[in-house]
C-alpha cells in the first residue's frame, strides 16, 4: 500500500497508534484523527513517513464533512479508513447516567455512520477503498455490566453488515473486526493493572488487522474475531 493515503480515527493512542504506526513504515501518508491534539502529537512523533493531525469530534457529522473534505483537497483520495474511535462506561444498567448513554452510541455508533458516510463518497466515485470498522467482541455478544456499550456496538456491526451488502456489487472492500480486551489506557480505572497484563497487545491486533485486509484476488475477509486466550 505505497504512498496511500490512510485514515485512522481514535489514533491518539493503542490500537489506532498501533496501526498509524505500522501503516506508516510501509510508507503510507497516515492521517490522524481524533479529539486530543497533544494525544495525536504523540503518536506522530513515532511515524517513519508523512503524517498530517486533525482534531476531531466524530459525534459532529459537519465537522467530519470538513475533516475528510481537507483531506482529499491536500492530499487525494483516500484508500484505507478506520473507524477505531470508540469511548466505554461499564457498570449496570440502572446506574450508568445519561452523559455516558449518550458519549457509548454518539461516539461508537454515529460517530462511525458519520465517517463511512463522508469517505463513501469518494470510494465510490473511484469504485476502490477499504472500509474497517473496529468493533469488538461486545459486537457479538452481551456482557455484565458493558449493556449499553455493547448496544453500541450492535449497531456497529448491523450497520457495517448492511454497508458489506450494499457494496456487495463494487470494489470497495469492508470489514469488520471483533476483538477482545487490549492492554491501553481504556482500561485505565476499569481493570487493576494486574488484570490489563493478560489483555492482548494491541501491536498483535494490528498485525491480524492489516494481514487481513491485504488486497487479494477472488476473495475478501469481511470480518475478524480476535479473542482472549484468558
Amino acid at each position: 500500500m505505497s504512498k496511500n493515503i490512510v485514515v485512522i480515527t481514535g489514533a491518539g493512542s493503542g490500537l489506532g497508534a498501533a496501526l498509524a504506526k505500522k501503516y506508516s513504515s510501509l510508507g503510507n501518508h497516515i492521517c490522524l484523527l481524533g479529539r486530543t491534539k497533544s494525544k495525536l502529537e504523540d503518536t506522530a512523533k513515532a511515524l517513519t513517513n508523512g503524517y498530517s493531525i486533525y482534531e476531531v469530534d466524530v459525534t459532529s457529522k459537519q465537522m467530519v464533512a470538513q475533516v475528510i473534505h481537507s483531506i482529499q483537497e491536500d492530499f487525494g483520495s483516500i484508500q484505507l479508513f478506520i473507524n477505531n474511535a470508540g469511548v466505554g462506561y461499564f457498570d449496570k444498567a440502572e446506574n450508568l447516567n445519561e452523559d455516558s448513554v449518550h458519549q457509548m452510541i454518539d461516539i461508537n455508533l454515529k460517530g462511525t455512520i458519520f465517517c463511512t458516510q463522508e469517505v463513501l463518497k469518494g470510494m465510490k466515485e473511484r469504485n476502490e477503498g477499504t472500509i474497517v470498522n473496529i468493533v469488538s467482541t461486545a459486537g457479538l455478544e452481551g456482557k455484565v455490566t458493558e449493556s449499553v456499550y455493547c448496544a453500541s456496538k450492535f449497531g456497529v456491526r448491523g450497520f457495517t453488515e448492511s454497508l458489506a451488502l450494499e457494496l456487495r456489487e463494487t470494489s470497495i472492500h469492508v470489514c469488520a473486526v471483533y476483538m477482545g480486551g487490549m492492554s491501553t489506557e481504556f482500561w485505565d480505572g476499569i481493570f487493576t493493572e494486574e488484570k490489563t497484563k493478560t489483555l492482548m497487545n494491541p501491536n498483535d491486533i494490528a498485525d491480524i488487522i492489516m494481514e487481513n485486509i491485504k488486497p487479494r484476488k477472488a476473495l475478501a475477509v469481511t470480518e475478524v474475531v480476535i479473542k482472549n486466550k484468558r
